[in-house]
């Protein structure tokens, strides 16, 4: 296997097991809290996902995408383990939002 090839392997694995963390470990964890700390949430890797789909000519809409990464379709992880953002996390979120600008 070449370098190129092993290296789009790896990536793809480390991919895999982020997502089957996400979903299976820590499904409770908020997307306010990622965008907090790391500045992406499963919302930006459902993205990233489709448009990736979408440029190696896949055709893959949000929701498909999402049902991807969130290991179930949105609504249902929404309705599951999203909460309400506390006044807290929204100020952070504030505060993250002008870091990153």
């Amino acid at each position: 296997m070449d370098n190129e090839r092993l290296n789009t392997e790896l990536e793809a694995a480390a991919f895999r097991r982020l997502v089957k963390h996400l979903v299976e470990d820590r499904p409770d964890v908020q997307n306010i809290d990622l965008m907090i700390l790391a500045g992406f949430c499963r919302n930006c890797l459902s993205q990233w996902y489709q448009e990736a789909a979408v440029a190696n000519g896949l055709p893959m809409d949000k929701e498909q995408a999402r049902s991807i990464v969130y290991g179930m379709p949105f609504s249902e992880w929404k309705a599951k383990y999203q909460r309400e953002s506390s006044p807290e996390q929204l100020a952070a979120f504030a505060i993250a939002q002008r870091n990153d600008a």
